[in-house]
């Protein structure tokens, strides 16, 4: 009579050892949510400079004469200059995404071994090339100042310092995201995916804002 119960007892067993270990519901891939919350504030930026840009095309088709005798004291050389170094300083970000993906926030090698270089070093050398940027844009102004182009002298000086002005904001506020995101990689204990995360996002504005500039260093320097 125990036979029954006691094969009942090892068919069940059995049956659960051998149960596949996958679970019923497997779980999908999802999408970082901080790389997607990024991706739509950009998307907002966006259409802000889309609107910068509507304004500086509508003053320049009612002032033609002025734009023309306006964009002639710019210096081409010196803001081709400058947005060659911002343009670079996105491969050093993007290289200091590498590291970071590697998890590797410091360099293991000597200080010109590029190739073992961490995050901090590359994003060190990235903030180095946005402050020089900068402090060339405020060079610009104070060039520009001298030749009688204000924010208040006219349609252009307006259109021009807004433009560039808000731009120059945000590389600032790109600038002040690299301190962040180097001084936290110094506190944390272990560099791990979440430190890789924040530098990852910081370069997807980065990026951004050199795109923006490369837009208007064509439209305002090029297409004068």
């Amino acid at each position: 009579m125990g036979t029954p119960d006691f094969y009942r007892h090892n068919v069940y067993v059995t049956s659960a050892t051998h149960a596949p270990s996958t679970p019923a519901h497997p779980t999908l891939n999802r999408p970082n949510m901080v790389s997607v919350g990024t991706v739509v504030w950009l998307s907002s930026e966006l259409m802000f400079f889309a609107g910068l840009f509507a304004m500086y095309f509508t003053l320049r088709s009612t002032s033609g004469q002025m734009w023309a005798e306006e964009t002639a004291k710019l210096n081409f050389p010196f803001a081709l200059v400058n947005t060659i170094v911002l343009v670079a300083s996105s491969f050093t970000c993007q290289m200091g995404v590498f590291a970071a993906e590697r998890l590797q926030p410091r360099k293991t090698g000597g200080p010109f071994q590029f190739s073992r270089w961490g995050m901090n070093e590359w994003f060190t050398l990235t903030f180095l090339m946005g402050g020089f940027f900068v402090a060339g844009q405020a060079t610009e102004y104070a060039m520009l100042v001298s030749e009688h182009v204000s924010l208040s002298s006219n349609a252009y000086g307006s259109a021009f310092y807004i433009t560039t002005g808000f731009h120059g904001l945000h590389v600032i506020g790109g600038l002040i995201a690299f301190l962040f995101i180097i001084g936290r990689s110094f506190i944390a204990k272990k560099f791990g995916h979440f430190e890789a995360t924040s530098a990852i996002v910081t370069s997807y504005y980065w990026h951004f804002v050199d795109v923006v500039w490369i837009g208007l260093f064509l439209v305002i320097y090029v297409l004068k």
